[in-house]
């Protein structure tokens, strides 16, 4: 152990430990590909010893109060608040991201998660049916499950790490927990707020390790009653064979290959600075970036000019500089198959209008970045339209009609979101009734309310997050029947 790593611990029972077998994973830092740090490579012993702690706390935590449970959560988004600038930082050097991305967006939405779920638990009710005529009453409990598995991806760490732990909690649950160990700081940080804020040891347990020892030994554990994970598709495909004959309680959330479908109505200047953003934003390493960009025939050659230098003059840098609009993408071995994409461009016969080489920035020349990148397409068949790339590569192609649009943008595998550009009312109904995705945006992008239900359709997952959904996902439903005289 030298000074200059910083050695991450797993947080069981509330203590901070090392792994039982004192094996450890290097940790990266994306902006300079150097070894920063070291995370521990848990295996069924310290799942187990997870497991334990969750066990011995969940009648307590199960029956404490909603408004305790309630202050808890609230005193656990203040603490993330209070601790912005830090969290920031350690989430931009762990991911590679901006700092500016990580002030505005990635921390103050995990804060948002408790706070929001703190409130939500105290409005949460349970339904009553009278049965007239029967001299009965129906009324329906919310019992939480148990303890429950909680995976969580390395593209928006602490960001999506609270959205599933946060309800689970807040519904009366212990969890066990791993996040990405590609990008494990932030969920080790939180570690030490939930001590503060009082959370009872053992509610919450933090694991870290690999998917297929420490996240297969949180799936296949038979005292786990379901698991929400976020990541990829084949991932999740794999889990869902591990636990759906275990009849665990399931969410997946998974891969998407989003459209954004631009009609020549559109107001123009707006949809241009937004598809720019969803385009881009962290480094396209959102499973909500609208990655397929389908234009109408009239204004395509415009769009193109326009977006095309609109693309070039993002500034690719090191996360902490302010003028950066990209930073470094997660790993080298994400970045080498982002390339891989674009070097197979020509070979589908696609035209790539901007980017597609690495970048390199002074003094920090073996940082993993990348030019933002725009191909053209001639075909939504080809793989650049069906499989997901998952960085800051962009596909443009044109329409003639609605059908063949709407054609285009349902002719894949997934269905997570899509984005719709008009200001035809009639057209916005028809898109939002036929598109195959769990969310539809309409000139706008990302715009989020907690309380709607977040997923998709097809192999972008299954069941819902947010809101009520996750509250009734993280409880088991009991209707009691009394007949009186």
């Amino acid at each position: 152990m030298t000074s200059k790593e910083t050695y991450i611990q797993n947080f069981i029972n509330g203590n901070f430990q090392n792994p039982k077998s004192d094996e450890w994973i290097d940790n990266f830092n994306p902006a300079n590909g150097e070894v920063y740090g070291k995370i521990p490579n848990s295996s069924k012993a310290d799942v187990e010893e997870a497991v334990n702690a969750s066990a011995k706390a969940f009648p307590g935590w199960s029956t404490t109060t909603v408004e305790e449970r309630s202050k808890i959560m609230l005193k656990i988004a203040d603490g993330i608040e209070a601790k912005l600038q830090f969290l920031a930082e350690a989430e931009s050097k762990d991911n590679g991201k901006p700092i500016s991305l990580a002030l505005s967006v990635d921390i103050p939405r995990a804060a948002s998660n408790f706070r929001f779920f703190g409130h939500a638990i105290t409005q949460f009710a349970s339904e009553a049916h009278e049965s007239v005529g029967h001299n009965a009453v129906n009324f329906t409990l919310r019992k939480p499950l148990g303890i429950v598995g909680c995976i969580s991806p390395w593209n928006l760490p602490l960001y999506l790490f609270t959205w599933k732990i946060a309800p689970a909690l807040a519904a009366g649950n212990c969890v066990v927990a791993k996040p990405s160990e590609v990008t494990p700081m932030t969920a080790y940080l939180l570690g030490e707020i939930c001590n503060q804020a009082g959370l009872p040891k053992g509610v919450l347990n933090i694991v870290h390790g690999l998917g297929q020892t420490t996240g297969q030994a949180i799936v296949e554990h038979p005292q786990i009653k379901a698991v929400s994970f976020t990541g990829g598709t084949a991932t999740g495909e794999h889990i869902a064979r591990t636990a759906a004959p275990m009849f665990k309680k399931l969410s997946l959330e998974l891969g998407g290959k989003n459209p954004n479908l631009i009609f020549a109505d559109c107001d123009y200047d707006k949809m241009l600075d937004t598809t720019v953003r969803s385009s881009f934003a962290n480094q396209g390493q959102i499973c909500l970036c609208g990655s397929r960009i389908f234009v109408e025939e009239s204004i395509y050659e415009k769009f193109k000019s326009d977006f095309v230098a609109r693309v070039k003059a993002l500034k690719v840098g090191h996360p902490s500089e302010k003028e950066s609009k990209l930073g470094a993408l997660v790993s080298k071995p994400h970045l080498e198959k982002v390339l891989s994409f674009i070097e197979d461009a020509p070979a589908q016969g696609a035209t790539i209008l901007c980017g597609g080489k690495k970048v390199t920035v002074p003094s920090f020349e073996n940082g993993y970045y990348l030019e933002p990148t725009v191909i053209e397409v001639k075909s939504n068949q080809c793989k650049l339209n069906q499989e997901e790339i998952f960085g800051p590569v962009v596909t443009m192609m044109s329409f003639k009609t609605e059908e063949e649009a709407l054609a285009m943008a349902n002719e894949v595998r997934y269905g997570l979101s899509a984005t719709l550009w008009t200001n035809n009312l009639n057209r916005t109904m028809r898109f939002s009734n036929e598109l195959q995705t769990g969310i539809v945006w309409v000139n706008t992008w990302m715009m989020r309310d907690l309380r709607t239900p977040f997923g998709g359709m097809k192999d972008s997952g299954v069941g819902r997050e947010g809101g009520w959904e996750a509250l009734r996902f993280f409880t088991e439903p009991k209707n009691v029947c009394i007949q009186y005289s």
